[in-house]
């Protein structure tokens, strides 16, 4: 895992400073996704912290582990929005930045002055991000974002009650990632308008608008026509059929999807009679019978070990995977070949298992800058930056 060092080349937004409002998971990300490619983050948090902080467990209060990860190559400032010295501080901050990502409702960013007309007031060559559960036009735009409510809003849960006969979630908060990603790329939109002589502007990110368009990218299908050529959804995901397949001692992903593929596979298990079975002839009818289909793949699958599956799918080019638990993707040949996970010593922390961006950039390399901070670790360093005199400084420290 790369550390910083003098000879370490600047990441492509060097110079570039984002304040960061956010808390839990979607700002958080998106600024990570920044933070890692060189930008100055500065994590603005009150007093209590971050919420997500407080997810143990933890070797000091404030600091679980997912929050090494998510926090890091980020300055920590504590300002307590409340007391009208905190407010009067952000500003000096705001003066000096270049990006402000909040997730604020519209009427609280109006009531502390973080709205667009307040925020440029101060400076208008800014980039102000306004990362929302709704967009603020709509009658949903009061209501308070979580990721359930978003995989609930989305059509992701009902998707699964065709399958299972229940609606579900999915295990992980892929509302709030997907959404911390388009923040990302929404204020590099920004700052790229900005640079090439534009002025500076809000973005709205609104989770559920975000989530229902990467919902729709396949799914939409048939249902996107006037009328509809058909009912909404991708058949394939559809599928009861498609899931993970037990072999004989585990589960793998099996997935021949080219016609050169099923040729292979057909081969491989001794059915080669289902080449000439019109229902598979070419991808337009193997997605109309995928429920035969896989039902097919699944019942060859446990006839061999996952290694046997794997060592002849990656022979002939058929994708193939092993089901990899979360525990095991640290030992995974390829997660260790690219360097994607290593170890790191914290400063207070210890020892942790460190991430490293997945992007590669060959110019401006990722580098681990700074540790995950503690809460406020930088209030006085930054704040002394934006140039508050050191009888500002401690008066801050001390309404703490």
């Amino acid at each position: 895992m790369q550390s910083t060092t003098s000879q370490t080349p600047a990441g492509a937004l060097d110079g570039i400073r984002v304040l960061d409002l956010t808390s839990v998971i979607m700002g958080p990300y998106g600024t990570r996704i920044l933070a890692d490619m060189g930008a100055d983050v500065v994590k603005i948090e009150p007093p209590e912290g971050d919420t997500f902080r407080r997810y143990g467990p933890s070797r000091h209060a404030g600091m679980g582990g997912s929050v090494l990860n998510l926090h890091r190559n980020k300055r920590s400032v504590v300002l307590d929005l409340k007391q009208p010295a905190a407010r009067a501080a952000l500003d000096r901050l705001l003066a000096g930045a270049d990006v402000l990502v909040h997730n604020l409702r519209p009427q609280v960013a109006a009531r502390l002055g973080l709205d667009w007309e307040g925020v440029a007031a101060v400076n208008p060559r800014i980039v102000v991000c306004a990362a929302r559960g709704f967009g603020e036009d709509g009658p949903y735009g009061h209501k308070p974002a979580y990721d359930d409510l978003m995989q609930a809003g989305s059509g992701f849960a009902a998707l699964n009650a065709q399958l299972y006969g229940t609606p579900r979630y999915a295990p992980t908060a892929w509302c709030d990632k997907i959404a911390g990603q388009a923040i990302a790329y929404a204020v590099l939109g920004a700052l790229l308008h900005r640079e090439r002589g534009g002025s500076g502007q809000q973005v709205e990110v609104p989770m559920f608008e975000t989530a229902i368009d990467f919902m729709l990218v396949e799914h939409h299908g048939p249902g996107a026509f006037e009328p509809p050529l058909g009912p909404i959804g991708f058949p394939r995901q559809l599928s009861p059929q498609r899931k993970p397949y037990r072999t004989r001692d585990g589960w793998a992903c099996i997935l021949p999807y080219s016609d050169r593929n099923w040729q292979d596979f057909f081969a491989f298990v001794g059915q080669a009679q289902w080449l000439e079975d019109a229902r598979f002839a070419d991808v337009a009818r193997r997605v109309e019978h995928v429920d035969a289909l896989y039902a097919i793949v699944e019942a060859c699958a446990a006839e061999r070990s996952t290694a046997e599956w794997v060592a002849f799918c990656d022979r002939v080019g058929i994708p193939c995977m092993p089901v990899l638990g979360l525990e095991e993707l640290q030992h995974d040949a390829h997660v260790q070949a690219v360097g994607l996970m290593g170890t790191a010593e914290h400063p207070t922390e210890g020892r942790y298992q460190a991430l490293r961006s997945p992007l590669r950039f060959s110019a401006t390399p990722y580098a681990l800058q700074r540790h995950a901070p503690r809460t406020g670790e930088h209030t006085a360093e930054v704040l002394r930056e934006a140039g508050l005199s050191a009888d500002e400084v401690q008066a801050l420290l001390a309404a703490h």
